[in-house]
């Protein structure tokens, strides 16, 4: 690791409040397969396998926090809280509040189609951090670091009457019975600024299962999600 590096991680570690003993740690966690690939490095040189423990440690965090705080709450409900709080798009908006796509290390190809603004490439990435966290400082530093940056969120969900939404069912059933990855993309805007309507597709996989429009992307996403449930065969409440 050369010397602007190694400033550059001190610097970014003063804006996750993790002082690292070992900084390679987090240089991994910021290092995606494609730059690894790209410099013929190896695997532990890349933070896939980070990733894979983070993605454990970040669930046993939030199921942890929820089963503590929530007594009254059955496991279904607790199980829907969790999925919407550790999905892509909320790890993504954490990395992109942390300023992860700055320290990101990927390849040219990668870096020229937007990689670093990728919800996928930045999702991994946060659990990667949070997989250095937990292997540098422990379990307890690691749960700070998680629960500073969700707890609000979970507070939210918790508290929604109406979050027991079509989005993290579709959630909760395809990581219980698919194993695909899903996925929201706009397919349309209609409509001056102050007005838009917004069209979205949710993918599993590459394979489009539904379809929705609404006045707010996150209404275009519920009912692209219900669309889903629908064609899965899943039973939903209107």
């Amino acid at each position: 690791m050369n010397s602007e590096r190694k400033k550059m991680l001190k610097d970014f570690q003063e804006k996750l409040g993790v002082h690292f003993n070992k900084l390679e740690l987090l240089d991994v966690a910021l290092t995606h397969s494609s730059y690894a690939n790209q410099f013929n490095l190896t695997y532990n040189d890349h933070n896939e396998r980070l990733e894979f423990l983070g993605d454990s440690v970040l669930s046993m965090i939030v199921s942890e926090y929820l089963y503590k705080k929530y007594k009254n709450k059955p496991e279904g409900k607790l199980t829907r809280i969790r999925a919407g709080v550790v999905c892509e798009s909320s790890l993504a908006e954490i990395s992109r509040r942390l300023g992860v796509n700055r320290y990101l290390r990927i390849g040219k190809g990668e870096e020229l189609s937007g990689g670093r603004e990728k919800d996928s490439l930045l999702a991994d990435a946060c659990e990667a951090i949070i997989a250095a966290v937990y292997l540098d400082r422990g379990f307890e530093k690691a749960r700070d670091f998680v629960l500073k940056n969700l707890e609000q969120k979970i507070e939210l969900f918790s508290e929604s009457k109406n979050y027991n939404d079509f989005k993290s069912k579709l959630q909760e059933y395809v990581q219980k019975n698919l194993a695909a990855a899903i996925k929201y993309n706009i397919s349309g805007e209609f409509g001056p600024d102050h007005d838009k309507t917004f069209e979205i597709e949710v993918y599993l996989d590459n394979k489009c299962y539904g379809r929705g429009t609404g006045k707010s992307k996150k209404e275009a996403e519920q009912l692209a999600a219900k669309q889903a449930l629908k064609v899965l065969g899943v039973e939903i409440n209107d």
